[in-house]
């Protein structure tokens, strides 16, 4: 089994929510850190932590970003990282599904991430000779399971939606 770190400067967490029930917003938090666990040969070996710092959230919007750290939402000022540890992985066609703790504002919720996984490859001398391991999972949550009940009534449903589509791409790089 190889360690692999986490690249923070190629991942990023994704997220996607309906706004007025009409059209999705997205946004992304640029600040990750973790580690993975995974044998290139044996895809049954997949095991990965994350962290993500909530403040490097981004929608590209700031007044929405602002709204978004506020105690409506994230309360970042109490509760400023989220994290994931898989507890098992299972082995589906050329990727699998990843279950672990996923942990917002505290609360502690199990989810199933589809994963799916590239490489690993070898980048040039010239560009550090690292080999890295690109991992794409994804899953959707309600969010108010992690006790992020704000919302507006309206005459078709809320002002925000409650599922969360989530998506994490990964660079991991080789530990050697």
């Amino acid at each position: 089994m190889s360690e692999w770190n986490i690249d923070a400067d190629h991942s990023v967490a994704a997220f996607k929510v309906r706004h007025m029930m009409a059209a999705h917003v997205r946004g992304q938090f640029n600040k990750l850190s973790g580690s993975v666990q995974f044998d290139p040969t044996d895809h049954a070996s997949l095991a990965m932590e994350v962290k993500i710092d909530a403040t490097g959230i981004y929608t590209g919007i700031a007044k929405r970003d602002e709204h978004l750290a506020s105690p409506d939402f994230f309360d970042m000022a109490n509760h400023s990282t989220i994290s994931f540890k898989s507890t098992f992985f299972t082995v589906a066609g050329e990727g699998g599904k990843l279950v672990g703790n996923l942990t917002i504002h505290r609360v502690t919720k199990p989810i199933t991430l589809k994963v799916a996984f590239s490489g690993p490859v070898v980048s040039p001398e010239d560009f550090g000779g690292e080999t890295t391991l690109g991992i794409t999972a994804k899953t959707t949550v309600n969010r108010e399971d992690f006790g992020m009940t704000w919302n507006v009534p309206m005459d078709k449903g809320l002002m925000v939606g409650r599922e969360i589509w989530i998506d994490l791409d990964i660079e991991a790089d080789l530990e050697e």
